[in-house]
């Protein structure tokens, strides 16, 4: 199919100019509406407003543009005697290619808390005309975000204008991608506070990992990892990094405020926790809690890596190392060895809910974001504790909570000195953390 018409309607102009100028060079009539067609007439190139097929200009404030059977009646005409008959009739011109970029709501939902300048940024027009167009893919190539403007300009160019079934298919099936993930994300700001549940999510970015937590699973990231880390260093990040690596986050997580500290886990379970007055004496105090099991593990800490502890850390194998900063001669000395993966973490809003699948369904909950203090204490014994020992008592409930259960941690001087997790037996637990201790 050769594209001789194209309707351009966008809110993103990125990467737009080159798109235009090509099409305009192949002899594609071009339509447009409002900015767009401003945008298209700045460059020199002739453009056709809507209103002129619809014979009506836009109204209420820009709300209604291209709704209108001589926009859609081009855009859903099959290209068979029958529907071009009526097409004549009416004189509707056909339209063979749209492109559209919506409303950015989710940015807006993101940076403001006003419900009225979040309405205006749910796209009407818009939506229509990719699902439109997206149903009669058969004669209709549809561009429906900036993301898809690189790949069209390449066909553009190599095919000299002309989309194959498999093309027109493939923009169709990103179309009803981008714009079911609008309605995702359109439902749940509404749907935000009431008393419906409902399961809908939408996560545009994904990443195929090497495999699933083994060999011979398939495995993929559904996030965008780079919200969170700046990734320095390493080997591509595998599943089961992924899931130790959030483990590493959410135990850290409890230790924000204060002194440094710094935790070893192996498989998310926390075999080295401790707290000291610098980051190095922090380092080798969650080391000496289990120097045999933090090898191959995921190092994390919550203040920045100076060269002393990344001397110290580097005669030891590991898979992952995670830090709000480091200093430019220890990141130097750690990035010697490619594999080692070396994770910057940024300040990221913590997910509210989280999710785990079973049973062929879904299980969702709250985000568990309980922080013990002091206030949380009940004494049930004849003398009270002493504030040293609620402190040990409150650093110890941290290291817990992240054991799997049945799970014991026992504490001095705020280090992790034993831990015994994932026993069927609590006693069990006990005595795997009192050997721990002794060892």
């Amino acid at each position: 199919m050769q594209i001789r018409s194209a309707l351009i309607s966008v809110y993103s102009k990125d990467g737009l100019e080159p798109i235009i100028r090509r099409l305009y060079e192949l002899g594609v009539q071009l339509f447009s509406t409002g900015g767009t067609q401003t945008y298209i007439q700045k460059l020199g190139i002739p453009v056709t407003p809507v209103e002129s097929l619809t014979g009506y200009p836009s109204i209420l404030d820009g709300r209604v543009k291209t709704l209108h059977p001589a926009v859609f009646g081009g855009l859903l005409a099959r290209r068979e005697p029958e529907h071009l008959n009526q097409l004549q009739e009416y004189n509707i011109p056909e339209i063979d290619c749209v492109i559209v970029d919506l409303y950015p709501f989710e940015e807006t939902v993101a940076a403001t808390n006003n419900p009225e300048e979040i309405i205006e940024k749910i796209d009407i027009g818009g939506v229509s005309l990719i699902r439109a167009a997206a149903k009669n893919w058969k004669d209709v190539v549809v561009v429906a975000s900036k993301d898809e403007y690189k790949l069209f300009f390449d066909l553009l160019n190599d095919q000299q204008g002309e989309f194959s079934a498999y093309n027109r298919r493939e923009f169709a099936r990103r179309a009803f991608k981008v714009s079911s993930n609008y309605d995702i994300a359109i439902f749940n700001w509404f749907n935000e506070g009431t008393a419906d549940i409902s399961f809908k999510y939408s996560i545009h970015r994904s990443d195929i990992l090497r495999y699933g937590e083994n060999p011979h699973q398939n495995g993929v990231f559904f996030g965008d990892f780079e919200k969170v880390f700046d990734k320095l260093n390493g080997k591509a990040i595998s599943y089961n990094n992924l899931v130790d690596i959030d483990a590493a986050v959410q135990l850290m997580r409890e230790f924000q405020l204060g002194k440094p500290a710094f935790a070893i886990l192996k498989h998310t379970n926390a075999c080295g926790v401790a707290r000291r007055h610098t980051v190095l004496e922090a380092w080798q105090a969650a080391l000496a809690c289990d120097t045999t099991s933090a090898f191959g593990g995921i190092f994390i800490t919550n203040t920045k890596v100076d060269l002393a502890t990344a001397q110290e850390i580097n005669k030891l194998f590991y898979e992952v190392l995670i830090a709000p900063d480091f200093e430019p001669d220890a990141l130097a000395l750690l990035s010697k060895k490619e594999q080692r993966i070396l994770l910057k973490i940024k300040s990221f809003d913590v997910a509210k809910r989280s999710f785990r699948s079973l049973l062929n369904g879904v299980v969702e909950q709250d985000t568990d974001l309980k922080t013990e203090t002091e206030a949380d204490l009940k004494t049930v014994t004849e003398r009270a504790p002493t504030p040293k020992e609620v402190g040990e008592l409150l650093f110890a409930i941290k290291c817990c909570k992240h054991l799997k259960s049945n799970a014991i941690a026992l504490i001095k001087e705020r280090q992790l000195i034993g831990m015994g997790c994932g026993q069927p037996s609590r006693v069990d637990a006990l005595k795997q953390a009192i050997a721990k201790a002794k060892s």
